[in-house]
């Protein structure tokens, strides 16, 4: 596909899917999202295997933190600030471990809120992130502060807007669930910059996956009495090792070809 035909494709992509959710009634937060399967406690801890299930978190955000660190013999990032969206992924990784387990040690909104905000900048971050890798470097920096913004006020929006009685989930939605779908169609459209974008990919797979398991959470915990929940946490995991691995391993295109 022509590269001159690929920008007016993803924005309207963008626009078709904004003004989809906009033409939706609002979607109020689930009650029930809060009654989890496994309720199990251990070691006086609540809820035990869906708050520690978030450890992983902890360790890919501080490995990605460290790989983005520019004393780096690779060349991951061909310039400094295209380290930054990485940078704020990993944070928000870092961040889940605590915000997801403080969540569901006593789930309601009041705590939940404190998982999505973390979550809603690593989405962020990797959106911006990859909007550098496949449209260049301009690009990512002009629109890692919109989108961080953007990520930030999709969740205090459906927060306040659930104490004034009206919660209003649709974007967080978009933010979540267009972010996924967003870089998909960037790999498809534009070329890579970088080298092992696969693990982006593969990144991307575990957290369909792991959004699958959450759906799934108490006819998972029936079958094999690990819940769907406590397995997303680990599988979302995983997808942000990827991430981390891709960092750790790509080099520029340009590099790879020399190589060969």
């Amino acid at each position: 596909m022509q590269l001159r035909l690929c920008t007016p494709i993803f924005l309207c992509f963008t626009l078709a899917v904004f003004i989809y959710v906009l033409s939706l009634p609002r979607i109020p937060q689930d009650p029930t999202y809060h009654m989890f399967a496994d309720r199990r406690s251990m070691l006086g801890m609540p809820n035990f295997l869906d708050v520690m299930s978030n450890m992983p978190f902890l360790v890919a955000g501080i490995w990605g933190l460290i790989c983005t660190v520019p004393q780096r013999q690779r060349p991951a990032f061909r310039e400094k600030h295209e380290r930054w969206p990485y940078v704020l992924f990993s944070l928000g990784v870092t961040l889940t471990c605590f915000g997801s387990a403080y969540y569901h040690w006593s789930p309601d909104n009041s705590t939940l809120v404190w998982d999505r905000l973390p979550m809603a900048v690593s989405f962020m971050g990797i959106f911006a992130g990859t909007i550098s890798d496949r449209i260049g470097a301009r690009a990512g920096r002009l629109f890692l502060a919109p989108l961080l913004v953007i990520g930030l006020l999709s969740v205090l929006y459906w927060y306040f807007s659930e104490l004034k009685g009206a919660g209003d989930l649709r974007l967080y939605f978009v933010v979540q669930f267009f972010t996924i779908a967003a870089i998909f169609l960037l790999i498809i459209l534009f070329p890579a910059r970088y080298t092992h974008s696969g693990w982006l990919i593969a990144a991307g797979g575990a957290y369909v996956l792991a959004k699958v398991l959450e759906v799934l959470d108490k006819q998972v915990f029936y079958a094999v009495k690990i819940s769907g929940h406590t397995l997303k946490h680990l599988i979302a995991s995983l997808a942000a090792f990827c991430i981390v691995g891709m960092i750790m391993r790509r080099s520029t295109a340009e590099a790879q070809s020399k190589d060969a």
